[in-house]
Formats: C-alpha cells, sequence, structure tokens
C-alpha cells in the first residue's frame, strides 16, 4: 500500500520519537512550506516542498535542495493554503493512504480550514500521537479498537439516520442536527463497532 506523509505548519508538539516510529522507510513525504521546519528537526528529507516559503527559513531550503529535495515556491497571492495546494497535488497521484500531521493549532482560520479539507480529500488523516481525525463516509468500522474515546461532530446541517452500534452510547437511525453535542465523548464497548448514516458530512475523532 502507498503512503504518503505531509507536514503542515501547526503545531507538532510531541515527542519526536513517535513520528520517528510512524513514518516507515518507504512512505513519501512531502512538506506544506513550514512544514518542512518540522521535517528538519525530525531529520527526515521530504520528495517536495510546496509553498510561498515564507515560513521556512533560508538555510533550511538550502539544505533541502542540496539533499535533491524538489522545491515549487508559489506567490503569496494565491487561491490556495499551502496545504490545500500540496493535497490537490497528491490526489492526482492516487496514493492509498496521505497522512497529515501538524494540521492543528496555531492560528483558528487555518485550524478551521484544515478541517474541511478532509471532506474534499477523502484518503487523508490527520494524526497526531494523542489523536486520529478523518471523514467517515455513511459507513465505518472499527476493529479491536474497544477502550478508545471517540467523538462525531456533524459538518452539515444534519446527519440522517445515524447508527452507532458497540458504542457505550448507541444510537439507532437519530437524526444528528449540526451544533449538537450528543456524539461527543463515546466509547467503543466491543471488538467491532459500527458507524452508519443516510446523508451528511461527519468527522469522527478517535482519542488514543
Amino acid at each position: 500500500m502507498s503512503r504518503a506523509i505531509v507536514f503542515f505548519n501547526g503545531e507538532l508538539s510531541e515527542e519526536e520519537k513517535f513520528y520517528k516510529e510512524f513514518i516507515k522507510k518507504d512512505d513519501d513525504i512531502y512538506c506544506a512550506d513550514g512544514g518542512a521546519m518540522h521535517t528538519y528537526r525530525l531529520s527526515k528529507i521530504p520528495i517536495e516542498i510546496m509553498g510561498d516559503m515564507d515560513s521556512v527559513s533560508k538555510d533550511v531550503l538550502r539544505y533541502y535542495e542540496n539533499n535533491g529535495t524538489i522545491i515549487k515556491k508559489f506567490s503569496r497571492d494565491k487561491d490556495f493554503t499551502d496545504g490545500e495546494l500540496i493535497l490537490e497535488y497528491l490526489d492526482s497521484k492516487n496514493y492509498d493512504e496521505v497522512i497529515v500531521f501538524a494540521a492543528m493549532g496555531g492560528r483558528t482560520d487555518h485550524t478551521l480550514t484544515n478541517l474541511n479539507l478532509i471532506f474534499k480529500y477523502k484518503k487523508i488523516r490527520f494524526i497526531s500521537e494523542k489523536e486520529e481525525i478523518f471523514a467517515i463516509d455513511r459507513h465505518f468500522k472499527f476493529e479491536n479498537k474497544r477502550g478508545n474515546e471517540v467523538s462525531f461532530i456533524p459538518f452539515s446541517d444534519e446527519v440522517s439516520e445515524l447508527t452507532l452500534k458497540g458504542f457505550k452510547f448507541p444510537l439507532n437511525r437519530y437524526n444528528l442536527k449540526r451544533g449538537s453535542s450528543i456524539c461527543m465523548s463515546n466509547l467503543i464497548v466491543e471488538n467491532i463497532a459500527e458507524v452508519n448514516f443516510e446523508n451528511g458530512t461527519l468527522l469522527c475523532i478517535v482519542q488514543k
């Protein structure tokens, strides 16, 4: 399975050990602008760095250029954030999975924009040492996640006929409205837990 690892320019507060152990030898690493500062700290060499380069030092860019990294600089007056720019690029490369680090934290507008990207690019997951964030498209099955705390947040006006099985607080064909907190901090209590709904946009956050 092909996997891309993308570093955004948000907070990377966990221990370096987590990221170094998570990233495998055959993963392809990419950076959105200041994400290159994170990979530099982790001693990782990205394939490409994309963005307007206003958040990465010249010394780091020079280091990566000398190590064969492709640098693609764009105008600051573009129609995309640096994160969306690189995710759009990777969407055409047909990776099986795209893992994004450092997508959260920092400016609130950046964080909210990044969360919305999850629904545009279906293969991406935001991962940190503490949690995993991804979109659910009508059906999802959790396997061997018993004991994990999970929250479901509606990003549409309604998530219709939501059914939760294998959770401490199950639901049966419930119409989840935007702004409702009924699906916060649920708990997986079975070896297999399932989520099903008819229509809507649902964000899932799994606490590790």
